[in-house]
């Protein structure tokens, strides 16, 4: 019998997500011998202790029994119980500063890390992730911030709403200007913001067509990796080489920002990857961009002008498009960036839900089993160890602040 707990979030602020629901547990429950799950009381997540107990499910404080312990967002240090095997997003795979402490605790305290974000298909797919749900609180978010800079239409706050069915009706009869918006990605993320895009019923266009005119009413383009990336030498676009040598291509984005009234972005970034433009493009004149929704929201990576979070509360800021630095949003001379790093949790029902039927799906079995290669290659430390696959992360895990 694996007995597995669902912890309680202690990272600030608080998250509400869960890795699993209550009607999901109580399958599990009934569907397999092998699993027992418990639960950590906790006042902030979106199902309450309550909807657990009436599942079937026990709710405690003590964890420290259960063999796997899932979460969502990264584990503050001082709530890490040495020696378990933990399931949440690290944030660690990309060497990210804030997170340095944690991954030195993991190893520290001979705990065992799979990390959602590194669980892959062999095609190197995303299997599990919150980032279709990001794409439609961003796509919103970014919506309504155009909505509130230009004056012409007013969308209210997606968190409002108990759930994504309630938020759709927000969208019956909303009138919307002739914008132009760029979609970046193809992912999980950008499948969110076309959902949005075809709710509030903006027309998609091809990009040969988005580049030569404007439209007398909203429209949208879609653009690839195909569309925003080509080699530096051949001039051509190969998707295993883009992946394997991002630092051979270039970005051909910038002719879109001269067309471009909002930017959804979606696409995956790390430091090898081209930016789309670089921070001094914004200030010319035929950068007509003025709301940038940073769904993806690396700070300073595929939107330079990322300048961090925001709150879900205050989730835009302004960049002036001179001296590039933050200003309040809205302002004359500023672009709008919104940028939230926990977009989900404003439907964090509906999130938890999707979540969770892909955990059930593609993972919790082969965890349950004690792995296979998918679980092999999203595990980062083992028993207080790098593993291989990870071991580029010495320097990082080592170094002294």
């Amino acid at each position: 019998m694996i007995k597995i707990g669902l912890i309680r979030e202690g990272k600030i602020p608080a998250d509400n997500r869960v890795a699993l629901t209550p009607p999901q547990c109580k399958w599990i429950h009934k569907n397999s011998t092998d699993v027992h799950i418990v639960v950590q009381s906790s006042v902030n997540r979106c199902f309450s202790d309550k909807e657990y107990e009436m599942a079937g499910v026990e709710v405690r404080e003590d964890i420290t029994d259960c063999d796997i312990l899932l979460g969502i967002k990264e584990v503050p240090v001082a709530q890490l119980v040495p020696g378990k095997k933990y399931l949440f997003f690290s944030h660690t795979r990309k060497k990210q500063p804030h997170n340095q402490q944690l991954l030195k605790a993991i190893l520290a305290n001979d705990i065992t890390l799979i990390d959602y974000e590194c669980l892959e298909h062999e095609d190197g797919q995303r299997i599990i992730g919150f980032g279709f749900f990001a794409g439609i609180v961003g796509a919103h978010n970014g919506m309504m911030a155009y909505g509130n800079r230009s004056g012409l239409y007013k969308l209210d706050r997606v968190f409002k709403q108990r759930s994504f069915r309630e938020l759709i009706h927000v969208y019956f009869g909303l009138r919307l200007p002739n914008v132009k918006i760029a979609v970046t990605g193809s992912g999980r993320v950008a499948h969110g913001i076309l959902e949005i895009m075809n709710l509030l019923g903006i027309h998609e266009v091809e990009p040969d067509e988005y580049l030569k005119r404007r439209f007398a009413y909203p429209v949208y383009v879609q653009l690839k990796g195909a569309d925003l990336y080509t080699h530096k030498l051949s001039g051509r676009y190969d998707r295993e080489q883009f992946h394997e040598h991002p630092e051979e291509f270039a970005c051909r984005f910038l002719p879109y920002a001269e067309q471009t009234d909002i930017l959804m972005n979606g696409i995956y970034w790390d430091k090898n990857v081209p930016r789309l433009f670089e921070g001094t493009d914004i200030a010319a004149d035929t950068f007509i961009i003025q709301t940038i929704a940073d769904i993806t929201d690396d700070a300073g990576g595929s939107v330079p002008v990322n300048l961090g979070d925001q709150s879900i509360e205050d989730p835009v800021y302004g960049i002036d498009r001179n001296s590039l630095q933050k200003t309040a949003p809205y302002l004359a001379n500023s672009i709008d960036v919104m940028a939230v790093g926990n977009l989900p949790n404003e439907l964090p029902r509906d999130a938890s839900r999707y979540f969770g039927e892909q955990l059930i799906k593609y993972v919790l079995d082969d965890i349950v089993k004690g792995g296979s290669d998918i679980i092999k290659r999203a595990t980062i430390a083992s028993g207080g160890k790098l593993t291989d696959q990870y071991s580029y992360l010495k320097d990082y895990a080592e170094e002294k602040q």
